[in-house]
């Protein structure tokens, strides 16, 4: 009688497709403690790699054992060593504690009292995971890092390229923009062409114990999701109060901190007017939070900063000089949306086909290619919007 054919085979091949490199070559694999990351794990061991696998301690161990849901916390670790002995994987837990504080937590809540909206699991990505955990993973000898992110990688004719999940719910491309090329050439994501579902049912039929748990919901170092817990402890200036100010200049009332509020916010406003109003613009040096109507937060485009280029263009320079056509994503919840590279005044700038609304400073604007819409051409951090 014919063994029956599991889905698990499948996606071992897949793996193996996404990873490129012979049989036997070393891969470290980045274990965060939960079903993605595991099963990237257990795939790699299974399609007959030399795997490492590495777990980051991103904060306090006390406060992360009471924190659930959470990549990175106590139980989180113990599960990705338990998973390891069970694949029979060496693995190694690195103290980031502080470096995760530095580059992570304290931008975030600095982000915050700039008045802008930020991104912080893109932070952690471009620094802690992509940078600092690639010199790790080189130092141990591996031809390729592996991580459980929903993306795809593609090698085109200029390298590789950077490409969306087939599981468009499960897409992480918007928070992996500012992986470098030179980064991308090392990485590797072999979920990348699954969906969730298949990811689990791989996980229960290699026997994995983590195949039923749940995904984590919040910011890692976020308890409860009340990022402003956070923010207070850090920054407590942020929670100094100021005026609620109508675009015409009207103080409509007061807050208790620029920390409380992000723009295109319309709840916990606490003043009327008779039509609604929306948060359009955060002053934080004047400690003054605008408001007005829904069409107040209608934007031309945005100015970027910090940005990454993965385009066949040599530069970004280069493709905004060109005005090059792109899909432009503002916010990881919005579709990609019509728009051209310019530079305004010098500086790299998005120009939207049509007016979009809720454009926040701090928040990451993508790029992808209109000619392979799953193609991400790179992309910046909002510094500013242009009016309409």
């Amino acid at each position: 009688m014919n063994a029956p054919v599991l889905f698990a085979d499948h996606a071992v091949e897949a793996a193996r497709a996404a990873v490129g490199l012979p049989v036997g070559a070393r891969v470290v694999a980045a274990m965060s403690g939960g079903v993605d990351s595991t099963v990237t794990a257990a795939l790699l061991a299974r399609a007959g790699y030399d795997v490492v696998g590495v777990t980051l301690q991103l904060y306090d161990h006390g406060a992360a054992i009471q924190k659930k849901g959470a990549c990175c916390a106590g139980q989180d670790i113990h599960d990705a060593r338990s998973a390891a002995e069970a694949i029979g994987i060496p693995h190694y837990v690195l103290d980031y504690e502080s470096r995760f504080k530095e580059q992570v937590i304290e931008e975030f809540a600095d982000a915050y009292l700039r008045g802008e909206t930020p991104v912080p699991c893109i932070r952690c990505n471009q620094t802690v995971k992509f940078r600092d955990l690639l010199d790790v993973a080189r130092d141990l000898g591996a031809q390729a890092m592996a991580t459980g992110h929903y993306v795809r990688r593609e090698v085109g004719p200029a390298g590789a390229q950077l490409r969306r999940a087939a599981d468009p719910a499960r897409d992480q491309s918007y928070f992996l923009f500012a992986t470098t090329a030179e980064q991308l050439d090392y990485l590797r994501f072999p979920l990348g062409a699954l969906h969730k579902s298949e990811v689990r049912r791989a996980a229960a039929e290699l026997g994995l114990a983590i195949a039923e748990k749940p995904d984590s919901q919040d910011i890692c170092f976020v308890p409860e999701g009340r990022y402003t817990t956070v923010i207070d402890r850090l920054r407590p200036q942020g929670a100094e109060a100021g005026d609620i100010v109508h675009l015409d200049g009207r103080v409509l009332g007061r807050h208790e901190g620029v920390t409380r509020y992000t723009v295109g916010q319309r709840r916990g406003l606490n003043v009327a007017v008779g039509d609604p109003l929306f948060v359009v613009k955060i002053d934080a040096d004047a400690r003054a939070v605008i408001v007005g109507p829904r069409e107040a937060l209608l934007t031309a485009g945005c100015a970027l900063k910090e940005t990454n280029w993965l385009g066949d263009q040599a530069t970004i320079e280069a493709a905004c000089q060109a005005a090059l056509p792109v899909l432009a994503r503002v916010r990881s919840t919005a579709e990609p949306l019509p728009a051209h590279l310019s530079l305004r005044d010098g500086v790299i700038s998005v120009v939207f086909d049509a007016p979009e609304h809720g454009v926040s400073p701090g928040q990451a604007c993508v790029l992808y290619d209109p000619e392979v819409p799953d193609r991400v051409l790179g992309g910046g951090f909002i510094e500013k919007t242009f009016e309409v």
